[in-house]
């Protein structure tokens, strides 16, 4: 009898350990599903409204980049941001983060077209900067892998604009 409650014991033992492994496993691919490739060690918020929540909250700017999955250029810009660690320091620590695949109701946000990818910032009085703009004057919030250095520089720039304005 004891050998048998011993087997029964590491049998549920055994059970629960599966359980709790995937359960956690699930966690971990619930996280990767928010960054979409953009970032795994980044927080990203769900929703424009909890970016903007949060902006406001943490004095932070919002960052958000619009793309597609079946966008070359988006995959393209994707592996591009993902893989600079300098973007990737200053999106887990100075930004609030969001990356979306769908347009949001405020206007503002697509000031010259519904394009992707498109990055555009908001700083923490909700202002979207239409002042921060990529390289191209016929689609200006959108950044190609060879204009990382300059995203870089754009979000520096957010950065500063909260010292100085606000």
């Amino acid at each position: 009898i004891m050998l048998h409650s011993t087997l029964a014991l590491s049998l549920l033992l055994i059970a629960v350990t599966s359980n709790l492994a995937m359960a956690i496993k699930k966690e971990k691919r619930a996280l990767q599903t928010l960054s979409r490739g953009w970032g795994d060690e980044i927080t990203w918020v769900q929703t424009y409204e909890e970016g903007l929540y949060q902006a406001k909250k943490s004095n932070k700017p919002l960052m958000v980049i619009h793309h597609l999955e079946d966008c070359q250029y988006c995959q393209a810009l994707k592996k591009a941001f993902a893989e600079n660690e300098e973007i990737q320091e200053m999106a887990q620590n100075n930004f609030v983060m969001l990356n979306l695949m769908h347009e949001t109701t405020d206007k503002n946000l697509s000031p010259d077209g519904q394009y992707v990818p498109r990055i555009m910032f908001v700083d923490p009085s909700l202002t979207v900067r239409a002042d921060i703009t990529g390289r191209y004057s016929n689609r200006l919030y959108m950044y190609e892998p060879q204009d990382i250095p300059f995203l870089i520089e754009n979000m520096k720039k957010a950065l500063r604009l909260i010292q100085t304005e606000l």
